[in-house]
């Protein structure tokens, strides 16, 4: 079994590379992990930075003396993968950002659609979008990984034909799209936008906007997934094409 991640805002160690972990990654490591002295455990910072470490010994409930070996730094994949995500009803966001996550999505983009119906505004906005960056950050912790996706504030339909503009691949999943995700044509390098619209579909006024932006509409299968599986299903068969799941 691979180590279990935590995460730091910081590496300053003391005198013979001795680290301190206290606080809810403390506690969370000594009261829920129950590490014992000898155990392995990775720190990171989730934007690349990690360490191994190895437990020294615990003192209370939420403090952990490690052994930190050198910092290093991932560096970030190719091609970098985007999902734009149409707000799911309820609890679905967080499902969607899970998963996407754990399969290894580099950034997240709420995304206001026309036919969503969750609309995030004001403090319920802000304690939604909260609650997917605390989603990002807990499964790339359970996922082991060190870089964690970027998750934007919510963009309007304007800004995501901004961000299409610039990808290398700008793809829309639709049911109607002519060419298969599975054949489409992939950078080797650089930038993939996938758009993955709401429960609804995309209206024709978005595909419009996209299209004038440079996107292509794929279908990703046979079947018709439900917005908050749709991107993490896509993502993985991107992953698995451009060979970073090699």
């Amino acid at each position: 079994m691979t180590a279990p991640v935590f995460v730091v805002e910081h590496f300053d160690a003391g005198g013979e590379g001795r680290y301190v972990l206290d606080g809810p990654e403390g506690r969370h490591a000594v009261s829920v992990k129950r590490l014992d002295p000898g155990e392995e455990l990775v720190l990171t910072d989730g934007a690349g930075r990690w360490a191994d470490c190895v437990v020294l010994e615990t003192e209370g409930k939420d403090r952990l003396i490690v052994r930190m070996d050198a910092v290093r730094e991932e560096a970030p994949e190719e091609p970098r993968i985007t999902v734009v995500q149409a707000l799911p009803k309820g609890d679905r966001g967080e499902l969607a950002v899970e998963t996407m996550t754990e399969t290894g999505v580099d950034a997240i983009v709420p995304w206001s659609a026309s036919r969503c119906i969750t609309q995030w505004k004001g403090e319920r906005g802000l304690k939604a979008l909260g609650k997917w960056r605390a989603t990002a950050r807990e499964a790339g912790k359970q996922s082991r990984r060190v870089r964690f996706p970027e998750v934007a504030d919510a963009a309007t339909t304007k800004q995501v034909a901004a961000l299409l503009a610039e990808a290398d691949l700008a793809a829309v999943l639709h049911e109607e799209g002519s060419e298969p995700l599975a054949t489409a044509q992939l950078p080797a390098a650089g930038h993939i936008v996938l758009v993955v619209g709401p429960e609804g579909g995309v209206s024709p006024d978005e595909l419009a906007a996209f299209a004038a932006a440079g996107a292509k509409p794929y279908r990703l299968g046979r079947s018709v997934l439900r917005t908050s599986t749709a991107g993490t299903a896509a993502a993985a068969l991107l992953l698995g094409r451009t060979g970073r799941w090699s």
